[in-house]
């Protein structure tokens, strides 16, 4: 296993900059933003796409440091009402996809997305419960009329290009939020089809991660090293659906942390142990959303948890039976 940082984090630094920073952590691999929400602070993406010349500047830059690239991420909304986001957001995801190709990286991250409630609709409706019955008519809907015909097509397009791995990170306010939705998509759409698998998000919704690393076993394609804390002087009132604004730390039922911060050692260490089991030895990047501290102390407490759990050496022969 390695461990890397999603970089978008450190966006107010130079690219070089950020990478010498990491190095000096120890930290072994970059997940890079290449637009839609993410942004491109670090990838100028048109010009990479552009220049052969440009796109193997910029890999020198990783590779020269004894870094590789884990992921280049594009997490949008491609299936947005508002036409002009859903096409940049396809766009963007599109050129993330011939740039992972042509930079030699397996895996493009993003969104599932998440559709209006109808043809005319003009903002998204993530659908959380069953009954009065239109809920489950509009998630029908969606997913019949517009969730499996994009993926399907998008899942061919990225197959065109060579990419098998399109790892969807299950976050609440999209259609695919957790394994049962991921799992279903992948078999509508494909085996490109898994996930970024971002335990911060399980842990709020009640979801054990290690049990859903088992449910995911081969669909796990990039997995985030990110925390979360529930609140239970908050939770016990009013449950762990909050929309409260993320710097309302006090009175949120939940908020994210740096790792090692929301849960305990012990749970990171079960976790390491789960993804080793269904035979993920890849990247854990952090992704730093933890609003109680700086960029730089939380990934430099980050990174220093990790170091101590992590499993770097393969997994070891039985010779004692």
């Amino acid at each position: 296993m390695k461990i890397g940082v999603f970089t978008v984090i450190l966006r107010s630094m130079k690219f070089e900059h950020a990478l010498d920073y990491l190095v000096g952590l120890g930290v072994q691999a970059v997940e890079i933003g290449v637009g839609a929400y993410a942004g491109q602070d670090h990838c100028p993406v048109d010009q990479l796409l552009a220049s052969d010349c440009k796109s193997k500047e910029f890999q020198h830059a990783v590779t020269s440091r004894g870094l590789q690239i884990s992921a280049l991420s594009c997490h949008g909304n491609p299936l947005h009402p508002n036409r002009k986001i859903a096409a940049a957001h396809d766009l963007a995801f599109r050129k993330a996809v011939r740039l992972a190709a042509k930079l030699g990286v397996e895996v493009v991250n993003t969104f599932s997305g998440c559709p209006g409630d109808h043809a005319g609709a003009r903002q998204p409706n993530w659908v959380t419960c069953a009954w009065p019955p239109d809920y489950l008519e509009i998630l029908d809907w969606q997913w019949a009329n517009k969730v499996i015909p994009y993926w399907q097509k998008t899942v061919e397009f990225s197959r065109k290009h060579g990419i098998k791995k399109i790892a969807l990170e299950m976050h609440p306010g999209f259609v695919v939020y957790n394994p049962e939705t991921l799992l279903k998509l992948r078999k509508a759409a494909g085996q490109e089809i898994g996930a970024n698998f971002d335990p911060s998000h399980l842990f709020w919704q009640g979801i054990d991660p290690c049990a859903a690393a088992r449910a995911l076993k081969g669909a796990i394609y990039h997995v985030h090293a990110k925390d979360a804390a529930v609140q239970e002087w908050n939770s016990r009132i009013n449950g762990v659906l909050d929309a409260k604004h993320y710097s309302d730390e006090l009175n949120r039922s939940w908020i994210f942390r740096t790792v090692g911060y929301g849960n305990p050692r012990s749970f990171w260490c079960d976790f390491v142990s789960a993804l080793r089991m269904i035979g993920y030895d890849g990247t854990l990047s952090m992704e730093h959303e933890d609003s109680l501290m700086t960029p730089l102390e939380g990934l430099e407490k980050g990174v220093r948890f990790l170091q101590s759990i992590i499993l770097y050496q393969p997994k070891g022969t039985v010779t004692w039976a």
